[in-house]
């Protein structure tokens, strides 16, 4: 799997698909995991020049013993990254540890889940749904997993829901909803009423989507294409809306150390743009007083800070209300950025 990860077969998708169809045990393909992940990992600290078991003997010395921060500066990331983004010590050390796991458990399970599954810590008041499993199970043979009780979803994803806030009642579109981990979390937040447009450019996005609703038992929503143009998916005005835009990823860096060594600044200028572009088109199907808010697993400086201000020159309807850069030892998530506006009423400053 090593050998078969490239830019155009990352690793994460050549272990979907290895271990799809593996006839190993769950502990053995854990590891596995886990071992192709760390050696992306500690990959320039590795000798080219040796076979790759070998490489991974070094890889378990170099975890052992661990490294200085002037190896991190040096090592941890492409060189064009600090080009994009301010590169701290402590961030560099934290995507050099294993992620932790996050649970979201849905509205009324929490202490049903954590006795049935046992290994699992509450985070914080501030994310009260968020459970850190500790544990070896496959969860997705769980069957408390197959009937709904919870999702797997990274903490700092959930505080995007948190950050929407929606009432039950309201009417939100989740405009980028890939396969509905934070549309599950609007409904949830919502206990099931209202309603939520759930909109994607891939119909095998929403499909995936449609079968995790129904796990879930969430019925108040209508998925619909949208490509992220000017003709919106529905003409219906939104107490809020959701840009959870496709971006770099760089926040997620921890989770999938592979990704450092395909991405490129390139990449970063082009998803800025078509950031900023779903923004200007969304924010037409805002209700005046409504929330914009617009969420991404990345820490560029052209994602995040940029997106920002030039959406804040041309919208004028749109008052910036906050935005915040959430790190991954802020909570022990993913790199996340969110920001929030207000569109501003009818004749209103």
């Amino acid at each position: 799997m090593i050998r078969q990860s490239s830019r155009e077969n990352p690793a994460d998708a050549a272990l979907r698909e290895n271990t799809r169809k593996s006839e190993l045990s769950p502990e053995r393909l854990r590891l596995v995991v886990q071992a192709v992940f760390d050696y992306f990992r500690w990959l320039p600290w590795l000798d080219p020049s040796i076979g790759i078991g070998q490489q991974l003997d070094d890889m378990e010395t170099l975890q052992a013993r661990g490294v200085s921060d002037a190896q991190l500066r040096q090592l941890t990331l492409p060189n064009w990254v600090s080009s994009v983004m301010p590169v701290e010590v402590v961030w560099l050390r934290s995507l050099q540890q294993q992620p932790r796991l996050w649970l979201r458990v849905r509205r009324g399970f929490k202490e049903k889940l954590m006795e049935t599954l046992g290994d699992c810590v509450p985070a914080s008041d501030d994310y009260p749904a968020a459970l850190e499993y500790l544990g070896r199970k496959d969860l997705f043979r769980e069957s408390c997993f197959q009937e709904g009780w919870f999702e797997i979803q990274d903490i700092s994803s959930q505080a995007i829901g948190h950050v929407c806030n929606p009432q039950a009642g309201e009417t939100w579109w989740d405009a980028c909803a890939g396969e509905g981990g934070k549309t599950l979390h609007l409904a949830d937040l919502m206990a099931n009423k209202g309603l939520i447009w759930a909109s994607d450019p891939a119909a095998w996005r929403l499909e995936r989507l449609k079968r995790r609703t129904a796990r879930a038992q969430v019925f108040n929503y209508r998925r619909e294409l949208w490509d992220g143009g000017a003709k919106l998916p529905t003409k219906t005005k939104f107490d809020g809306i959701l840009v959870d835009a496709p971006c770099s990823g760089v926040g997620t860096w921890q989770r999938n150390p592979h990704a450092r060594w395909t991405s490129s600044p390139e990449e970063v200028a082009r998803l800025a743009e078509l950031q900023i572009n779903i923004l200007r088109h969304a924010v037409k199907g805002l209700k005046p007083n409504g929330r914009l808010v617009y969420s991404v697993c990345t820490l560029t400086t052209p994602e995040t800070e940029g997106v920002v201000a030039a959406v804040n020159e041309s919208c004028p309807e749109l008052q910036l209300q906050t935005q915040k850069l959430l790190w991954p030892y802020d909570a022990g998530g993913n790199g996340m950025f969110y920001a929030v506006w207000i569109r501003r009423s009818i004749g209103g400053g």
